[in-house]
């Protein structure tokens, strides 16, 4: 059974860091482009960051120089470290699985980060 699960999520203040996780259990995610997405209140879903199967990394232009991909493919997880948070960064964060970046074939259940004073 493919599943994607996300963690790290929480309450930071603007300024702070977290890490997320999607650990990927089913399939090997190395050969998959995992993207992390975000969904504000009344907002529609939008791409965030992405590693591809080849570790390329795409990020939006609003998280740039903040946020970084990375896989641990011994630990089938693929991370989004999260620096100088901004409140405008409080979202529900997914990842999802597909053959191409932004792509989404699987999707996890989602973690909220709350970045607030």
């Amino acid at each position: 059974q493919v599943q994607l699960v996300e963690s790290g999520g929480g309450l930071v203040h603007p300024g702070g860091s977290l890490r997320l996780s999607c650990a990927a259990s089913g399939f090997a995610p190395e050969h998959y482009a995992i993207s992390w997405f975000r969904q504000a209140p009344g907002k529609e879903r939008a791409g965030v960051a992405c590693i591809s199967f080849s570790d390329n990394r795409y990020y939006a232009d609003s998280v740039k120089g903040r946020f970084t991909v990375s896989r641990d493919n011994a630990k089938n997880t693929v991370y989004l470290q999260m620096n100088s948070l901004k409140p405008e960064d409080t979202a529900v964060y997914y990842c999802a699985a597909a053959e191409v970046c932004w792509g989404s074939d699987y999707w996890g259940q989602g973690t909220q980060v709350t970045v607030s004073s």
